[in-house]
């Protein structure tokens, strides 16, 4: 199942790229949110590997402050 942010509500696994693409943050903006833990860390999947859980990056946009008045 496909939520209106682009990824899927299960345990699927997103490598930065295609978080970069859905969130609009860059690389080193997503770090930095993780180093302060504004941002879900990800698991590692590999000797040199992590993906972001598809189920984490909801719940980050879910509580992520809504800006302007909802008409657009």
């Amino acid at each position: 199942m496909m939520t209106e942010t682009g990824w899927r509500t299960d345990e699927t696994l997103h490598r930065r790229p295609h978080v970069q693409r859905i969130t609009g943050l860059s690389r080193s903006t997503i770090y930095a949110g993780i180093a302060s833990g504004t941002f879900p860390e990800p698991v590692r999947i590999g000797k040199r590997a992590v993906a972001w859980k598809g189920s984490d990056l909801d719940a980050w946009v879910a509580a992520c402050p809504r800006t302007g008045d909802g008409d657009q």
